[in-house]
């Protein structure tokens, strides 16, 4: 094929460009994408083998490889993902005919419950904050916003007041692959967000930054990072021993949502998942509940025990 002819370096650019704005990926998923393709350039580079050439059996040699340096399954089947995606891109562009990741396998992920939140201990995680702090309320206020909403926490810290309908009960988040939705906000939020708002009001706010919602206090807006350790923090000061981080108040919200009896494709709505098996990936805690109850107390089940006591 002509295509063939074609410089890696010059192939690697168009499927940039297809993901950014094809597949319309945030800058956070492009960059890891690239991250997993340079990856297996690099291992090419040493086989001395062109992308448009690569066998199955490269890359299951790739795969055994970042086994051997001592990367994690879960990590291992990011990177693969990755490059599942590559080929797919080469395959549907007419670089290639076919797909030799088709029959590429993943390790074997164990079992993953993660960490959760009862409402309870949300509130002894806010009840531990000092108000009289300047960051008190601003602390309070992410905290149960988090909680309440199922935030991504790349979505808290580019929030924006332009986008609360605090009125109405709502505000609008723009989500990965740049897709906005409308998720609910608790009273109890928005109690805290208003008394945020009367210490960011004495703020000196940084050019360009008016329209965030969470400022440090230099008065421009948060980072990740910031809200990490300001979590971690909080919850030693609260003596939770659980290890969370912000993504456990999502957990929380999604884990909450499923127990009060609200229906999974509702959380999908909310939480953001383009597929019903991400959410059901959050909500596995109270699934594996559910299992149980359903082992120890369905007819059949009981049943099958009444039998071997005959």
């Amino acid at each position: 094929m002509e295509e063939s002819k074609k410089p890696q370096e010059r192939i690697i650019k168009e499927y940039v460009r297809y993901l950014k704005l094809e597949r319309n990926m945030s800058a956070n998923t492009l960059e890891a994408y690239q991250r997993d393709v340079e990856k297996l350039l690099v291992f090419l580079a040493r086989e001395q083998k062109h992308l448009l050439d690569v066998e199955l059996s490269d890359l299951q040699t790739f795969a055994a490889g970042l086994h051997d340096i001592g990367i994690g399954p879960r990590s291992q089947c990011r990177i693969l993902s990755g490059v599942r995606s590559l080929f797919h891109f080469l395959q549907l562009d007419g670089y290639r005919d076919d797909d030799p990741t088709e029959l590429l396998e993943s390790p074997v992920l164990g079992e993953h419950l993660p960490e959760v939140l009862s409402t309870a201990e949300v509130d002894q995680l806010e009840a531990s904050i000092d108000l009289s702090k300047w960051e008190g309320h601003r602390n309070r206020a992410i905290i149960e916003v988090l909680f309440s909403c199922g935030l991504r926490v790349t979505e808290l810290v580019t929030l924006q007041l332009s986008n609360l309908y605090l009125k109405e009960g709502f505000v609008r988040i723009m989500g990965k692959g740049s897709k906005e939705r409308l998720v609910p906000i608790s009273k109890q939020a928005i109690q805290e967000l208003d008394y945020w708002f009367d210490d960011r009001r004495q703020m000196n706010i940084k050019p360009g930054e008016e329209d965030y919602v969470f400022l440090n206090r230099r008065g421009a807006h948060l980072t990740r990072v910031m809200i990490l350790i300001m979590i971690k923090r909080q919850a030693e000061t609260a003596g939770i021993t659980k290890t969370i981080s912000p993504h456990t108040l999502r957990h929380s919200f999604a884990t909450a949502l499923l127990e009060g009896g609200a229906d999974l494709r509702a959380i999908q709505a909310m939480l953001g998942h383009e597929s019903i098996g991400t959410t059901e990936i959050y909500t596995h805690i109270d699934t594996t509940t559910l299992r149980k109850e359903i082992l120890e107390h369905h007819p059949r089940n009981m049943m099958k025990e009444g039998s071997k006591s005959l």
